[in-house]
């Protein structure tokens, strides 16, 4: 005879230790909604799917109606959710706190991130008088072009990638994200330099990265911590000088730095 089946006592919890803390999380947090009004016309899907690139990113997740990821303020990890309604967007906050300035900093960052104050009233007018181009440009109609929050992540992205199908390079930052990010709710942001800086490079390579990146990238980190380099003051430069400042940086080649310029 088989062994009998095995019945839960009655009253027990049927959670597992994660999903406890992850209800005290929740219980901890709070939750701040308001609205943005993005430069039309906007569609929230197509610029999301130009952000995410693949579906392997972890870090930027789209559910089919809602965009959200984990940005930090301060050293305060918060939970941006997006939703578009009609010509607007709804934006909910979540996180231990959410003060004023930290909605005027996401704000901030989610204009840069989406494109949300570009007016691209002239590129259509320019598309206008070319046929191919006038088929993309009314096929994704209301795409705003990304650009990824800090030149920090621009960097972060452009060495993981290189050599490597984006696929896995987006695989390869998640596994980043999960391992050095902040996290809110299970969410993990991606790793800025404080988070980075000190890590072993032996953490990196358990993550699937080469010996050459994992040291790339933690020297980027500390170079930003010991503010040996303005990343962020790249964009008042010229595009030629900004690639020569990038390709400075150790595993930063003419391909990544304008692959930074870009994103």
């Amino acid at each position: 005879m088989g062994d009998a089946p095995k019945h839960r006592p009655v009253g027990a919890s049927s959670t597992t230790p994660q999903e406890r803390l992850l209800q005290l999380e929740q219980a901890a947090c709070t939750h701040v909604r308001f609205f943005l009004r993005p430069s039309l016309p906007f569609r929230l899907d197509l610029t999301v799917w130009a952000l995410r690139r693949r579906p392997s990113n972890g870090i930027d997740r789209w559910d089919g109606a809602t965009y959200s990821r984990v940005l930090v303020v301060g050293d305060q990890p918060l939970l941006v959710a997006l939703r578009q309604q009609g010509a607007g967007l709804e934006v909910t906050l979540t996180g231990r706190r959410v003060s004023t300035s930290a909605q005027s900093h996401v704000t901030a960052v989610l204009e840069r991130l989406l494109g949300l104050r570009r007016d691209l009233h002239e590129f259509y007018v320019c598309a206008a008088y070319d046929a191919r181009l006038n088929g993309l440009a009314r096929r994704f109609f209301g795409l705003k072009p990304p650009r990824l929050p800090t030149v920090f992540e621009a960097l972060l992205n452009g060495i993981t990638c290189q050599q490597l199908s984006l696929t896995v390079g987006m695989l390869l930052l998640s596994r980043l994200a999960q391992c050095c990010g902040l996290a809110v709710l299970g969410v993990h942001a991606c790793p800025r330099p404080e988070d980075l800086a000190g890590v072993a490079p032996e953490q990196l390579r358990r993550l699937g990265y080469s010996r050459q990146k994992s040291r790339a990238i933690l020297e980027l980190a500390q170079t930003c911590v010991d503010r040996a380099m303005n990343l962020e003051a790249l964009s008042e430069l010229n595009d030629a000088d900004a690639v020569t400042q990038l390709m400075e940086l150790r595993g930063v080649g003419r391909w990544t730095a304008e692959y930074v310029l870009l994103r």
